[in-house]
């Protein structure tokens, strides 16, 4: 999953305000319980502080009792990727946004391949939908579908 090859570009001065060692890895289980939990916001410098809250209130506040380990920030992640595709920008731009608003940086060749991926996936469940008579479902893949690929 694409969650998985997210990095937090901003750990070392992380690590540095809260005195705590921190995989980069901005959904390791570690990295979002400190930031969920350990991390005085108030300590940290302008930007810093806003990707945090940005990653906290897109995220990780999804009130789930196992959260952050739940599953819900790497699922609300992906869901952002795509709809910033669906909003038009292209993998370059979508790494360079994920970088200015939370300070997460992935590689654009990822994104392009989640994004492809995702592709697929829809094509699958269309297929399903519409073998078993669900035409709704299956015209809102198809929707999905262009809206990623253009």
């Amino acid at each position: 999953m694409i969650a998985s090859r997210a990095r937090f570009s901003g750990i070392r001065k992380l690590e540095r305000a809260t005195g705590l060692r921190l995989p980069d890895a901005a959904f390791h289980g570690a990295f979002l319980e400190a930031i969920s939990s350990g991390v005085n916001l108030r300590s940290l410098e302008g930007a810093l502080r806003e990707q945090i809250r940005n990653i906290l209130h897109d995220f990780v506040s999804c009130g789930c009792r196992d959260a952050p380990d739940c599953g819900c920030p790497e699922r609300r992640f992906a869901a952002r990727i795509i709809e910033l595709r669906e909003s038009g920008l292209d993998h370059r731009q979508i790494a360079n946004q994920l970088l200015d608003e939370y300070g997460i940086s992935t590689y654009p060749a990822d994104i392009l391949s989640f994004l492809e991926d995702s592709v697929h996936e829809l094509e699958a469940l269309m297929d399903v939908a519409r073998l078993r008579g669900e035409e709704t479902l299956a015209e809102r893949c198809e929707d999905r579908i262009r809206q990623i690929v253009r």
